[in-house]
């Protein structure tokens, strides 16, 4: 137990360099390229044409006004920090960032007015959870379910039908499927709402409102399962039915034992650590948002929230605080991947 400690207390520190590396990474990304002094000297010029606009309207001498409006431009310089290189400005950025510090956000709010980054992230993660999550769930439910029975029927008629369905599945693109999804079902049949998360007004109370939340979460849950559900059936159909040839499971077969112990001693748990990591790995994707899924859908989670922070005015601390928040998912997800390997595969242990 003592060198599993050590191991894990290693991997720890390897995934907090990850963590890191991301971070110095994304900086010089944002700075080396001047995309960071770009993105706030078209923030601070487009503050200033309007302060020029509403000055042009009140005051008529035009040098006094090109006075105001050169202050005001230095003052905006200073608070966006444009006074100091971008070496100097986004260092302490990510110290706040690793401190769960994450700021202020310019150009995003929450549904009730906060610009507060963190406050921004926990009003729209539940959204996502409820989207994505829901979506990864069944799809590994679905996926386990078929996959495990494919394997032990390989080369059946109904094996090479899934497998020309999970190929299909996984060709399909998702922004076309949901494209697709709205004109028939939403526009021609009319049984669900297109888009959006609430209906128009939305509905009063807990109850009636969260059932409103779930009518709209239908139709993009139903986009997400079908061009993942394939891809997942088949590759839990090939680490089972790898694990299934291996010797250990023939000789449990030579000794006649029982057709569900082999089942689920010998080949379930021994393909257990690769079905978890896809498992896992999908989970943390899903907190992290599809960009296009509910820009479709005009679904105000996680992947929408990045979308807002890179398109029409790009918000670097957002920016910055999403890929912190996203990177630190998967250190998580993935030290919990390395602890529960020690607890399905005995042969992690030595």
């Amino acid at each position: 137990m003592l060198a599993v400690a050590r191991s894990l207390l290693v991997r720890a520190l390897t995934l907090t360099g990850v963590l890191l590396a991301v971070l110095v990474l994304l900086v010089l990304s944002l700075g080396a390229t001047g995309f960071s002094d770009r993105l706030l000297e078209a923030q601070v010029n487009e503050e200033v044409r309007g302060f020029r606009q509403s000055l042009s309207q009140t005051v008529r001498d035009p040098a006094a006004v090109e006075r105001a409006v050169v202050e005001r431009q230095t003052e905006l310089e200073g608070f966006y920090g444009l006074d100091d290189p971008w070496w100097v400005r986004l260092p302490p950025m990510v110290f706040r960032v690793l401190t769960l510090d994450l700021g202020e956000a310019r150009t995003v709010r929450t549904s009730e007015g906060s610009y507060e980054i963190s406050d921004i992230v926990l009003d729209r993660l539940p959204y996502t959870m409820l989207l994505l999550t829901t979506s990864t769930i069944v799809t590994a439910v679905v996926g386990i379910a078929v996959g495990t029975r494919m394997a032990t029927r390989v080369g059946s008629r109904l094996d090479r039908v899934l497998a020309y369905v999970a190929s299909i599945s996984f060709a399909i693109p998702g922004w076309w499927l949901g494209i697709l999804l709205i004109v028939v079902v939403s526009f021609r049949l009319e049984w669900l709402p297109a888009g959006g998360m609430y209906s128009t007004p939305p509905p009063e109370g807990g109850f009636a409102r969260a059932l409103d939340l779930a009518h709209h979460a239908v139709l993009p849950i139903l986009t997400l399962v079908p061009v993942s559900v394939g891809p997942y059936i088949y590759s839990v159909r090939t680490m089972t039915m790898t694990v299934a040839q291996e010797d250990h499971v023939l000789l449990a077969r030579a000794k006649w034992l029982p057709q569900r112990r082999i089942t689920m001693r010998h080949i379930f748990r021994v393909a257990a650590p690769p079905i978890v990591t896809g498992l896992l790995f999908g989970l943390a994707g899903s907190l992290s948002g599809s960009i296009l899924i509910e820009t479709i859908y005009n679904w105000q989670g996680m992947g929408r929230l990045y979308f807002e922070a890179v398109s029409g005015t790009p918000d670097e601390g957002l920016i910055v605080a999403l890929t912190f928040v996203f990177t630190l998912l998967y250190v998580i997800i993935r030290f919990v991947l390395d602890v529960l390997y020690v607890l399905l595969d005995p042969r992690v242990r030595y």
